[in-house]
């Protein structure tokens, strides 16, 4: 199936070579679609035989269709064909990717920033308010309901009679749902992981709602699984993910390309697939997402492999099931390219194939949950800040932990990017993690690829809390290979959460130096960076790193 082939050029070659012979003569792809519990040894055996669901949900989901499609006709009769989705994670990236790559519209909360969550209580007339969440007591999911459900009163409007819920039978919220008498609860399954759960209720009920062509979107993926359940060594779910993690030494750095693919936003959902799941007991690979033809991507870098997601259908064929070597920049790259629904199933199954081989639980977060309970804490007791700071102009400067990173006595923004710069370790990263608003402050993520310039390492950059929920796991679960640059902002408007005992600017300054206070008490740097005054500030930083 040319859609869903591969191309695999030096140490990536290589480790399908060695590795993809063993999984056939062990019959890992069959014993996967028989949701085979034993296959990443004796102390995962518990979580994934809770977990396979996703290798064979088509049935199930197709039973959703007809009742998704109707309640899009109602909506719609009703005057109400804007959709916003709140959720976190895999309760939100899917679709947002299902949706961009149909071109059809859709918001997504996915924040706790109050100037992002206020951006989106707008033209609540036509709104349907769809609220995502697996276990029910997602922190950010429940302050983004009853947020969206007050503006939804304010207006006159019943809030119930437009909220749509997804969520594992059982859960509170799905519990508090029926008792509220919402429009519609849709069950999911709980086989299913969130990040796991692409072509599940969670990424069909609002892409369907917003008037995606989910229906396509699984025959495609179904039409994957049969090439991705044979034991043959061309299976490309076995090849990609033994490049993945077969490499001797890892290559736990994965820059993922956007080389030409249609698939919109691709990239930031196999991100959190690939770091959440394999993130963990020291190891992992943590994906980069960089644009076309970065400077970075020219270099040799021994511990980086590079994914390019690419047009299967353009004129080239984007070359990924013949020679990829015309376009390949540099000889250790995996390329892909296909339909949505194949790529989903695609990535699932190299991810679980890699976790294998780490010899890690592919299906459990460990470390998401200690920046949730650090956060927490500081909601129930807020800690004064760890360093005490100084201001260069409109940024407030100071360490988490380690107070000998800023120790020479560095005084201004880029004295102090440049220490944070040096600390980076040979094979080590720069993290950037923006607690702001992506929907209108994203020229920051300019500051991605001229710090990895500067730095000569791989960099990535999250928006907070969006990455606790992705690259989170692998910040803390990984090797401790890491630095951080994290940004944050004063609110000059902020949004107080009903029935709760804390606003979303106290939440999401929780969140973040809970954060900080975790990765710091690994021993990782952490330089935070405080804008007083967002658009100066933003300016202020752009500015520094530009000239680094």
């Amino acid at each position: 199936m040319s859609s869903l082939a591969l191309s695999l050029l030096g140490a990536a070659r290589e480790a399908a070579d060695t590795h993809v012979p063993g999984l056939v003569d062990h019959e890992f792809a069959s014993r996967l679609a028989a949701k085979d519990h034993t296959l990443w040894g004796p102390e995962a055996e518990d979580e994934a035989a809770q977990r396979l669901g996703w290798v064979s949900l088509f049935d199930d989901s197709k039973e959703l269709l007809p009742r998704i499609t109707r309640l899009r006709e109602e909506l719609t009769d009703e005057g109400v064909d804007r959709v916003v989705l709140a959720g976190m994670g895999g309760s939100s990236l899917a679709p947002e990717v299902i949706c961009a790559t149909e071109g059809v519209e859709l918001t997504v909360l996915d924040s706790t920033d109050p100037q992002q969550v206020s951006g989106a209580l707008r033209d609540l007339q036509r709104t349907v308010l769809v609220v995502s969440s697996k276990s029910g007591s997602t922190v950010e999911t429940d302050s983004q309901r009853r947020i969206v459900q007050k503006a939804f009163s304010d207006a006159g409007i019943d809030p119930f009679s437009r909220t749509v819920v997804v969520t594992d039978p059982g859960s509170p919220m799905h519990e508090q749902s029926r008792a509220d008498g919402v429009r519609a609860i849709f069950e999911a399954d709980p086989t299913v992981g969130g990040r796991y759960s692409a072509l599940t209720a969670f990424g069909l009920v609002p892409a369907g709602l917003a008037g995606a062509d989910v229906a396509q979107l699984l025959d495609d993926a179904e039409d994957a699984a049969g090439v991705l359940a044979e034991n043959e060594a061309s299976n490309p779910g076995l090849q990609l993910g033994a490049a993945i993690g077969g490499t001797e030494p890892l290559r736990n750095k994965l820059v993922i390309v956007d080389a030409g693919s249609p698939l919109v936003g691709l990239g930031a959902w196999i991100e959190q697939l690939v770091a959440e799941s394999t993130g963990k007991n020291g190891t992992g690979v943590l994906p980069v997402l960089v644009a076309d033809g970065e400077p970075e991507l020219t270099r040799e870098f021994d511990d980086v492999l590079v994914a390019e997601i690419v047009d299967a259908e353009a004129e080239d064929g984007a070359s990924v099931d013949a020679d990829a070597g015309e376009t390949v920049v540099t000889p250790h790259t995996v390329r892909t390219g296909g339909s949505l629904g194949a790529q989903f199933l695609l990535w699932e199954v190299a991810t679980v194939v890699a976790g294998s081989l780490l010899g890690i639980n592919p299906f459990d977060q460990p470390d998401v949950e200690s920046a949730k309970r650090a956060a927490r804490g500081l909601l129930d007791s807020p800690a004064p800040e760890a360093s005490e700071a100084t201001v260069d102009g409109t940024v407030e400067i100071r360490t988490a932990g380690d107070e000998s990173l800023l120790s020479s006595g560095q005084t201004t923004l880029p004295e102090a990017l440049r220490a944070l710069i040096g600390r980076v370790p040979e094979h080590g990263y720069l993290a950037v993690m923006a607690y702001l608003d992506r929907t209108t402050e994203a020229r920051l993520e300019d500051i991605r690829p001229q710090l990895a310039q500067a730095v000569g390492r791989p960099v990535t950059f999250g928006w907070g809390p969006r990455f606790l929920h992705s690259t989170g796991q692998f910040h803390k679960g990984g090797p401790h290979v890491g630095v951080f640059l994290q940004l944050t902002a004063s609110v000059t408007e902020d949004l107080e959460v009903p029935e709760r005992p804390f606003s979303l600017g106290q939440l999401i300054a929780a969140q973040a130096a809970g954060d900080a206070q975790v990765l710091a008490d690994h021993g990782m740097p952490v330089l935070r960076l405080h804008l007083r005054d967002r658009e100066a500030g933003i300016d202020q930083i752009l500015e520094a790193v530009s000239a680094l």
